[in-house]
């Protein structure tokens, strides 16, 4: 493997790790509605500013949202709106992954 196809590949690891926290998760489905502060963000989580914040720049770093400032407020942006098409295909393997566990739990 060359170094440009092993660059690509660190890079896909990478999002998809920044992908895998379940609050990053509910940051990146909040983002889709609309552009929110760090304030809303934290409610949401039910996590302190800190941890929220840590979260945000994970997914900040790997280009999945971006920042602006008004004032001493902090607004994110969802930056990759693509990211609909695969929740949608991790929907479908979330939903018959719990329908085989429920069978398996009923037997």
């Amino acid at each position: 493997m060359d170094a440009r196809t092993r660059a690509y590949y660190e890079l896909r690891a990478q999002v998809a790790k920044a992908l895998a926290h379940p609050s990053r998760l509910l940051l990146l489905d909040a983002l889709k509605q609309r552009d929110r502060c760090v304030c809303e963000l934290t409610e949401l989580v039910g996590a302190d500013q800190s941890t929220v914040s840590k979260h945000l720049s994970v997914l900040k770093q790997v280009g999945l949202v971006s920042l602006r400032k008004e004032g001493p407020m902090t607004f994110y942006h969802l930056e990759c709106p693509c990211l609909e098409g695969f929740f949608k295909c991790m929907e479908s393997v979330v939903s018959a992954r719990l329908n085989i566990l429920q069978h398996e739990a009923s037997r």
